[in-house]
């Protein structure tokens, strides 16, 4: 193998671009290893934790572009940097001599865009708090796609832009429709009269396309960042957020959706439910149903059940939807399982998504391992060995930090497959799959070929493995779900039907291997 690196002095791209560049890259024929990137310590640190960092590259500003390319022996390494320059090219913005007008910062473009009025910040975390402050003083709405940014900034913020009457969503936001434009991380989904304030991503994800499945529509889908119903935030931005909702003609019915809030918090968001004068359907993960219901709200136990009792509520006849039958489906499946097989490993992109099948494991009364676990005694760092029942979201600050989001580029996750196939004392691998703007073009078809050799390594070992899918995504998204559907099905592998229902399945299947 070769390793070249390039740095293109003063160049900037925002982390979204490169987080895509990178990936298509990562596939070009020739390619090892592909790196496109910034040139900020955070980046840096990377490229030395996996021996890539040349002096060149260490000598790189956080102005600058690094061009990192690991190629495979024999392939021509000078046609492979211009393939991913071609790339870059294609993300580059368009020239002023093109017809287009391009501004260099956002009080330019904020003054330049008639009618403008919503910011993306998409820059690495350190500094994205001031990108969206110059975005909010010159009034613009502001959706902080950046991660990794100080708690303390995310709280000035918010309160800055609750002063001026905007939107503060981020950071750590990834899904937002705002009048039907999908934005970062989103769903193509129907428009209609239920809105979302959510301090989730695929957490509103799933509840829009779960919508849209039943029949309805969505009128708003507002991301707040998954720190705002912390202890510290406060849930300034899921406050403003119900409000702009009960104040809008086209909502009526709202749908909040979080992890589990702090407690606090929680009783601060439901004084809101109890005086927003429209039907609200609360879907807290661990949520108190009393608590819920004493403010007047529709306390909903998961996602499937959230979307169900918003479409009701909000009078759409509704479509009839396929039932997954995981008790049985499960019977089945421990039945063709070699003595020792008895654990669930969960491999997922999406938090809320893993977060919810993880919890449905652990009311079962069994003992759950996970990097995004509240309890501290069953919580495993990144990159850490599996054991037990396992469940982790590759979507994480802990995996994500100077790497694009698995949804993006499901490198990390795609090798993990393999890894977890070899343990004989696994039953049964779950993980989901994306869809929608933003993702990865073909989640399914870049995983396959791990699956099947999982398949195999099982198989040549005289055990069965149990690979489990739900695709997120609707008729309507590019690919489709249903096209998604049937590659994995043709690859042998159980793909269920909604987040809920992936819940149900792992935990019947934990449930009776264990028996």
């Amino acid at each position: 193998m070769s390793i070249t690196a390039v740095v293109r002095k003063n160049t900037y791209f925002d982390s979204v671009s490169l987080m895509s560049v990178s990936t298509r890259a990562n596939g070009l024929d020739g390619v090892d290893q592909a790196f496109t990137a910034m040139g900020t310590e955070m980046n840096k640190g990377v490229l030395e934790n996996l021996g890539l960092l040349t002096d060149e590259l260490r000598a790189a500003e956080s102005g600058d572009l690094m061009i990192v390319l690991v190629a495979e022996d024999g392939a021509d390494t000078e046609a492979l940097l211009a393939e991913i320059e071609d790339l870059l090219t294609r993300k580059a913005p368009a020239s002023a001599g093109g017809g287009e007008v391009t501004y260099r910062t956002i009080a330019s473009a904020a003054a330049g865009i008639d009618g403008a009025n919503l910011a993306v910040v998409a820059v690495n975390g350190a500094y994205a708090a001031r990108e969206a402050r110059k975005a909010l003083e010159s009034g613009l709405h502001v959706m902080m796609f950046s991660d990794n940014v100080a708690v303390e900034d995310e709280i000035a913020l918010k309160n800055l832009a609750h002063d001026k009457g905007l939107f503060m969503m981020g950071p750590d936001c990834g899904t937002a429709i705002i009048n039907n434009v999908a934005l970062c991380f989103g769903n193509k989904v129907r428009p209609g009269s239920i809105g979302i304030v959510a301090a989730s991503g695929t957490g509103s994800q799933e509840v829009s396309v779960r919508v849209h499945a039943l029949g309805g529509g969505i009128s708003q889908l507002i991301g707040t960042g998954g720190r705002d119903l912390s202890e510290q935030v406060g849930g300034i931005m899921m406050v403003d957020g119900i409000r702009a909702l009960a104040a809008d003609p086209a909502t009526d019915v709202i749908v909040l959706v979080s992890k589990p809030p702090a407690a606090s918090v929680e009783k601060k968001v439901l004084a809101e439910v109890a005086a927003a004068g429209k039907p609200v359907v609360v879907w807290f993960i661990d949520g108190s149903e009393e608590a819920v219901t004493a403010a007047g709200g529709h306390f909903a136990a998961g996602s499937l059940q959230a979307a169900r009792k918003a479409v009701e509520l909000a009078g759409v006849a509704g479509s009839a939807v396929e039932e997954f039958e995981a008790e049985a489906a499960a019977e089945a499946i421990v039945s063709r399982l070699a003595e020792g097989q008895k654990y669930v490993r969960g491999l997922f992109c999406g938090g809320t998504l893993c977060d919810e099948t993880m919890h449905a494991v652990r009311d079962a009364g069994l003992a759950v391992w996970s990097n995004i676990q509240k309890n501290a005694d069953f919580r495993l760092p990144a990159g850490s060995a599996s054991r037990g029942h396992t469940f982790l979201d590759f979507g994480d600050d802990d995996f994500t930090n100077g790497r694009p989001h698995p949804m993006i580029d499901p490198a990390l996750r795609i090798e993990r497959i393999v890894e977890e196939a070899k343990d004989p004392e696994v039953a049964a691998i779950v993980m989901d799959f994306v869809l929608g703007f933003g993702s990865h073009e073909d989640p399914v078809g870049t995983t396959l070929p791990a699956i099947e050799e999982a398949l195999r390594v099982a198989k040549d070992a005289g055990r069965h493995l149990e690979i489990v899918a739900y695709v997120l995504g609707t008729d309507l998204d590019t690919p489709s779900v249903a096209a998604q559907s049937a590659a994995l099905r043709a690859a042998g592998v159980t793909v269920t039907l909604s987040s809920t229902e992936t819940g149900r399945f792992a935990r019947e299947i934990a449930k009776k291997a264990q028996a």
